[in-house]
């Protein structure tokens, strides 16, 4: 089977499982945060914690539970790295150095999972598995139950609450995120992804040479990796490695668990509203988008052109820094998917992607990553979106604008406003001072407009919580562990304080009956007002940052 033929099946297929899911694993979210019932294990956890699950908290409550659990969790997750030579299971693993340390749990606990370093040598599995795999699954949570909140801001009106962030973390969490890692853990290993907590040993090999090989808790952390869209590997080659990633059919089942949770939330949204077309419609954007990612990123690498280069020279630079077990094709297909959402996961080096590959992938962070966007941030990331863009239709028609029964009015636009003011700012900032500042321009390794996409590409994917690194940086240092850690938490946790901001707004709301002049908002026209939106706002905003980087090298 060609390369292409391969491509098309693996996307026809990947497409054909989504769609299977999106109705059940959508209504049973829905069903999750709307029941009553309170299971025994999850009354239990109330009890320890002494929060009455029945009492509803106002957006500024919900906010602070957030951001008191977030705060929490850097603390645990600093301390286990810090103390792991003296914890069982370390490995041998030295304590992490208080700059790493801060970094790693700023990241993993805005579902970022920015890496600077190798977790083979880096991390001891108790470390692994007590702090990092915990925190994917908590931080997925987080970005799940602000989308939450958000969505009965439309539902709710005449209230200043929007639910129980304990009670919605601890649902999530327990009725789906865990269940949801437990199969597809089950599945990985069958597909050969290892899962032991065996020491490391020595091999000779054929040539006499000596390798060591670890082992791991690794498919059970792979899969909620995953499935969390956080992204952080086992190891330092991420899913380009065979223990984490063995098979063309545990790279598209990995594929397959980055996008479906993402996806099947806008079908959550509609049922919580009462209006699954309004689901469909933010669905189709999704999907319109991340195709055009996919076959951008496809196209771009399967055409590589190397100048006056021989042919031997195009081949191998066709291929230079791809996965072979899965080729472009998968290579395209995965790069295009993680960068999309918050994921961050990589089987094959973005850094060797054409200029206009990895401009794409840079682009498709800097959409906000709500295409489908990560667990939760993307629902809530298109909500705004959306809000956005009836707001600009009203002023083109005279008349207060409505989204889901609910008015947009300035205080409204003022929480969409800031939302989308502070990603941008903490990306061009960070950028703008490591290039400006002399101490961290000694981190560039390829002086000019590559050089400038590495940085840019460093702290879009830190901002946007994504975690994927162009490489060719050396961000293992005092500048970009600890400024890293700022932007992460900024551009994590300022734009949820904004959208559990507007869902308050909203829920105060008494609901507006749809008139002659409401702007149908599941219709095409919808749809397509709302790509626009989405691509002149992220373009009115990179643009000048990307003519300088990737598109300046494609067309040198």
């Amino acid at each position: 089977m060609s390369s292409a033929a391969a491509g098309w099946l693996q996307l026809g297929l990947l497409v054909a499982a989504l769609a299977a899911c999106y109705l059940p694993l959508g209504n049973y979210m829905a069903h999750v945060f709307t029941t009553d019932r309170h299971w025994r294990l999850e009354r239990g956890i109330y009890r320890l914690i002494g929060i009455n699950p029945d009492n509803d908290q106002k957006w500024g409550a919900y906010a602070r539970s957030m951001l008191a659990f977030s705060a929490i969790s850097v603390l645990f997750l600093y301390g286990i790295e810090r103390l792991q030579s003296y914890l069982l299971l370390s490995e041998g693993m030295k304590n992490v150095p208080p700059a790493l340390a801060w970094n790693t749990a700023a990241s993993f606990v805005t579902n970022t999972n920015w890496q600077n370093y190798s977790g083979e040598s880096t991390m001891g599995y108790l470390t692994q598995m007590s702090g990092l795999a915990v925190q994917n699954f908590m931080s997925a949570a987080v970005g799940i139950v602000v989308a939450i909140a958000l969505v009965r801001g439309f539902m709710r009106s005449k209230t200043d609450r929007l639910g129980n962030f304990w009670v919605d973390t601890t649902r999530i969490t327990i009725r789906y995120l865990i269940p949801l890692a437990v199969i597809g853990g089950i599945i990985l290993m069958a597909g050969g992804v290892i899962d032991n907590i065996a020491s490391y040993h020595t091999v000779t090999t054929l040539s006499g040479a000596h390798q060591t090989i670890p082992g791991g808790p690794v498919a059970s952390q792979e899969v909620i990796k995953q499935a969390g869209n956080n992204g952080g590997g086992f190891f330092n080659a991420n899913s380009a490695h065979p223990f984490e990633n063995p098979s063309p059919f545990t790279n598209w089942f990995e594929i397959f668990l980055i996008l479906v949770t993402p996806f099947a939330l806008t079908r959550t949204f509609g049922k919580m509203v009462k209006d699954t077309r309004q689901g469909f419609a933010l669905l189709a954007v999704m999907v319109v988008l991340w195709l055009a990612a996919v076959g951008g990123i496809s196209f771009f690498e399967s055409h590589y052109n190397a100048g006056g280069a021989t042919a031997a020279q195009v081949a191998h630079g066709a291929t230079e820094g791809v996965e072979t077990r899965f080729g472009t094709a998968g290579c395209s297909l995965f790069a295009a998917s993680t960068t999309v959402t918050s994921t961050g996961a990589v089987n094959c080096s973005h850094d060797s992607l054409t200029p206009f590959g990895g401009g794409i992938t840079l682009a498709d962070m800097a959409l906000g990553e709500v295409v489908p966007g990560g667990v939760g941030a993307g629902l809530y990331g298109m909500l705004v979106l959306a809000i956005v863009t009836v707001f600009v239709g009203g002023l083109m028609v005279g008349r207060t604008p409505e989204y889901i029964g609910k008015k947009i009015r300035p205080a409204e636009m003022k929480y969409a406003a800031l939302y989308f003011l502070t990603t941008p700012a903490t990306v061009l900032a960070g950028t703008g001072l490591s290039i400006g500042l002399r101490v961290p321009r000694a981190s560039i390794l390829n002086p000019g407009p590559h050089g400038l996409t590495e940085i840019l590409y460093a702290f879009t994917s830190m901002a946007n919580n994504n975690g994927s690194a162009f490489a060719g940086l050396a961000t293992n240092t005092y500048w970009y562990n600890t400024v890293g850690g700022i932007v992460m938490l900024v551009a994590r946790f300022a734009p949820m304080i904004f959208v559990l901001g507007l869902g308050g707004s909203l829920a105060r709301q008494q609901p507006v009956p749809a008139s002659a002049g409401t702007m149908e908002t599941h219709k095409p026209l919808f749809v397509g007002m709302l790509i626009g939106v989405i691509l002149v706002l992220i373009g009115l905003t990179y643009f000048p940052a990307l003519a300088l980087g990737p598109f300046a090298e494609g067309l040198h």
